[in-house]
């Protein structure tokens, strides 16, 4: 049977339609672009970079006091990029805020830690009085650790730092910096960058010394930069300087422990492989003359990241010894970055020290200017308020601009990091002992230790201790040791109850376990670590599920909220806590698909405190009654202890 023939019938064409005169989407304004432009400067050949994307943020945000919309438009206009992606970063930092156009900004936002060290200092009682003190154009925040915890409590006036503040010092910043008449940043109030070198410094044994900053001259006039020097012009050989790292059993210094030798010696390799394959004729030619293009190909085109971001709450010492010796770091950048082979270096400074910012601006102009032999290319990055950019691959995402979010591994940032290229990254104190232990001698470092460890290891100690602050000691050390030897003892009045011996991430331990070693690898059988040796003192004035509770939150707020177990499991786990009894097996099922299930570390490790106290500290969670030899809490919102274990409630089938 033939099929049917379907007639084709010819249409007329529809009219187009009247023809849009603007593109879709809200589009920019001159007066807006001007405003831009005169901060960001004018775009150069082949336009704005996009990793500049988060400094050029920072400028509108110091200029304007937050992120008006149209700013926002415009930069992305400028910045020839979509303006999803620039409210995307802008809207993923805490130290932005993204203003609709009639909004007022404030005059000025003062920030108050919350950190633990300060909340047991009186942070809560600061800010409710601060928040009737000051003006209406004055936004007072509270805020996360901000990294001066033995200057609790510690408060930021736009980017002023005001330790041990009281409501009475707060308010006369405010004033000062009003007075001023110029943006945060830019006045010369009473806590400005002209006392970086010279001020009362609480963290030195609670002395009356001012802090003496070692600037570029006075560091080379004593002999400094004589070994970087030398590694650069080939008169010490990298592999002894590797050798030497890993003699002295030097670890990374920011949490994760590795050792820095074989971390050397692995990005060193990826380079080499990077340089042979861009070397390769089906990949790369020279151009004439190319001397320039053959040394970086030579070098294998790596680059390094420094984190200076240091926003473990309780953690200080990077911030300590860069405001005193910040070219000994400077010496280990350079020698780190000739051994590795490394074209560029970024430099990752955490946003609340804002002197160390000026401090490092005007040192690294120094050394620029005369430099002792030549340089890689550096950068000072800045960050914008988000503790996950201290883990690596959030950092480097920052870095590039983008969202601080964990990348997932493989690859590691050794092999891909940077800019896709093999990264060698670090933290501040690491690269800080680099000189010492080169020159000096592996055993300089490695002679110190104490219960069979070795090394030496900076303890920002803060809390119930009669001096608080950085000290330098022996690895392995115990906390007893620490507390009675630089510590100053406890504080009149406190008896030792607990301690965090690792920040927020590191658990909690009772004072029957005060006789630990505090090193890497002597914590982990007691469901703890040292991390970044940050140091927080509980007392009998105190509790244990006080602090978890502190810390869950910070976990909950810092959260970057790429993973749902992350996500969902701090911000529930906080709510479960704030009970007086415990659900502990929905928190130990939380705690386990947090730990199992999360990209980063901080998820990973937002478990110890809740494992911890149902471990050591039951008695308080309303799981066991309290023991007869452990001090009680006496402050304020104690609870009175449990008489007999309560039932843990039933769970619905």
């Amino acid at each position: 049977m033939t099929a049917p023939t379907i007639p084709l019938v010819e249409q007329p064409l529809r009219p187009l339609g009247r023809a849009r005169a603007t593109l879709k989407g809200r589009q920019s304004d001159e007066a807006a672009l001007r405003e831009v432009r005169a901060l960001i400067g004018a775009a150069p050949e082949g336009g704005h970079r996009r990793d500049l994307l988060i400094e050029n943020l920072h400028c509108l945000n110091d200029a304007f006091h937050g992120l008006f919309e149209r700013h926002l438009v415009a930069l992305a206009a400028e910045m020839r990029l979509a303006p999803v992606e620039v409210f995307e970063v802008a809207s993923f930092y805490h130290h932005f805020e993204i203003l609709k156009d009639d909004a007022a900004a404030p005059a000025l936002i003062v920030r108050v830690c919350a950190g633990l060290s300060c909340e047991m200092a009186g942070a809560r009682d600061l800010l409710a009085r601060l928040s009737v003190l000051l003006g209406a154009g004055v936004r007072v925040v509270e805020a996360p650790c901000i990294g001066r915890c033995e200057q609790a409590p510690a408060v930021l006036a736009g980017q002023q730092a005001v330790p041990m503040a009281t409501p009475a010092a707060v308010v006369a910043a405010v004033k000062a910096l009003g007075a001023a008449d110029t943006p945060p940043g830019t006045s010369e109030g009473p806590f400005s960058e002209k006392y970086v070198q010279k001020r009362p410094d609480p963290s030195a044994e609670w002395s009356s010394e001012a802090i003496e900053t070692i600037a570029y001259d006075a560091y080379r006039a004593a002999g400094g930069y004589g070994l970087a020097a030398a590694v650069v012009n080939g008169e010490h050989e990298a592999e002894a300087v590797i050798q030497a790292l890993e003699h002295a059993g030097l670890r990374g210094l920011g949490g994760a422990g590795f050792p820095a030798g074989r971390k050397w010696r692995i990005v060193r390799a990826e380079a080499a492989e990077a340089a042979e394959r861009r070397a390769a004729p089906s990949e790369a030619t020279a151009p004439s003359g190319g001397s320039a293009t053959r040394e970086a190909v030579q070098r294998g085109g790596a680059l390094m990241a420094v984190n200076i971001d240091e926003g473990e709450p309780g953690t200080f010492k990077d911030r300590f010894y860069l405001e005193r010796d910040p070219h000994r770091f400077l010496e280990g950048l350079l020698i780190a970055a000739q051994v590795v082979g490394t074209e560029a270096v970024y430099l990752y400074l955490r946003d609340e020290y804002h002197d160390c910012r000026r401090l490092l601006q005007r040192e690294l102009a120094a050394l620029m200017a005369n430099p002792p032999c030549p340089l890689p290319h550096i950068e000072l990055r800045r960050g914008a308020g988000a503790y996950i950019c201290g883990e690596e691959s959030a950092m480097i995402e920052s870095i590039e601009g983008k969202r601080g979010e964990p990348r997932m591994r493989p690859p590691y940032i050794a092999q891909t990091g940077l800019f896709g290229r093999p990264t060698l990254e670090h933290n501040f104190e690491t690269l800080y002992w680099v000189r010492d232990i080169v020159e000096k001698g592996p055993d300089s470092f490695a002679g110190h230790g104490r219960h069979g460890r070795k090394g030496l290891r900076s303890f920002s100690v803060s809390g119930r201790v009669a001096q608080p602050g950085v000290k330098l000691a022996p690895a392995g050390i115990t906390l007893r040791e620490l507390i009675d030897e630089y510590c100053g003892g406890m504080a009149e009045g406190h008896e030792l109850y607990a301690y965090l011996p690792g920040g927020a991430s590191g658990g909690i331990l009772p004072a029957s376990l005060a006789d630990v070693p505090l090193d890497f690898d002597t914590l982990q059988p007691y469901g703890c670590f040292i991390g970044s040796a940050a140091v927080i003192v509980l007392s009998q004035h105190d509790r244990a599920r006080d602090a978890a509770l502190n810390v869950m939150r910070f976990l909950a707020d810092e959260s970057c909220g790429q993973c749902t177990p992350c996500r969902v499991g701090t911000a529930k786990a906080a709510r479960l806590m704030e009970a007086e009894h415990w659900d502990s097996e929905t928190l130990d099922e939380l705690a386990l698909v947090m730990g199992d299930a999360s990209i980063c570390g901080l998820g990973q490790a937002a478990p110890n405190p809740i494992r911890c106290m149902h471990k050591y500290f039951r008695h308080e969670v309303g799981e066991a009654p309290w023991p007869g030899d452990l001090p009680k809490p006496k402050g304020k919102g104690a609870a009175a202890p449990v008489a007999e274990p309560t039932a843990r409630p039933e769970r619905a089938p």
